[in-house]
């Protein structure tokens, strides 16, 4: 391993699969500091740069903000050999995740291709309490500790029996969301079922414009959740957040 090579904006960016402007955007933001040529003034970049760019990377792919990694990897004690321990736990929890989920989206392709069963069950496997869990630490990155926990809090008081009406509730408005599809997403139908889907999501928390809008977003821009929405049907998350985008103009 060459510890002292050096690489150039261009270098680094074709090395790491990078644009050249980001790396000039994480300059200016003090994200990512190079070194300068003083022959030519010219950013270069040294082996712990390229440590410090891997991080920013991994954090970037674990879904926190520039803003977020910034404190981490400034943060004084910061481990480096204990961070990609994490990271490495991370990933493989997260490859389970993507694994069940690629099984479940074959299932439902051979489904529609009329070439397997699949019954209601299944194409909602990715709508349980782990799921839930899932949300929990997402909607606490996104949007502060105080919501999670006043789900948390409420979810553990119910019994198992209102948990299953719960999902199986939400199963049923997703369905008909998907039947109300045709419609479009100002028809009449579908706005009652970003109504109650909206109501549902009371058993958890109140959630605010905000959160709703959020969540139109997150069901779409997230490969794990968009997963689950792509099981019931290919079009259902973005289809949704219209859906939502409209209902939130009239609260």
């Amino acid at each position: 391993m060459d510890t002292q090579r050096q690489y150039t904006v261009r270098q680094l960016a074709r090395v790491a699969g990078v644009s050249a402007r980001t790396l000039h955007y994480y300059d200016e933001i003090g994200l990512l500091r190079p070194d300068r040529n003083p022959d030519n003034g010219y950013r270069i970049y040294n082996r712990a740069a390229l440590l410090r760019l891997q991080q920013i990377l991994f954090l970037r792919e674990l879904g926190l903000s520039l803003e977020e990694i910034q404190v981490i990897l400034d943060e004084p004690g910061f481990d480096l050999l204990a961070a990609l321990e994490q990271h490495r736990k991370a990933l493989l929890a997260r490859q389970e995740r993507l694994a069940a989920l690629v099984q479940t989206v074959d299932r439902t392709i051979s489904y529609l291709k009329g070439n397997a069963a699949m019954d209601d069950q299944q194409l909602f496997e990715g709508f349980s309490e782990e799921k839930q869990k899932q949300y929990e630490e997402e909607a606490a990155r996104r949007w502060g500790r105080a919501n999670v926990s006043e789900s948390q809090k409420r979810w553990a008081s119910y019994s198992p029996e209102k948990k299953k009406a719960v999902f199986e509730e939400a199963r049923q408005i997703y369905l008909d969301l998907v039947a109300s599809m045709p419609l479009g997403p100002a028809s009449p139908q579908a706005q009652e079922g970003v109504a109650r889907w909206h109501r549902n999501l009371r058993n958890f928390y109140e959630p605010t414009k905000e959160i709703l809008l959020g969540l139109g977003d997150l069901y779409n821009d997230d490969p794990e959740f968009n997963a689950t929405f792509v099981r019931i049907h290919p079009e259902l998350a973005p289809f949704l957040r219209e859906a939502i985008q409209i209902y939130c103009k009239s609260l």
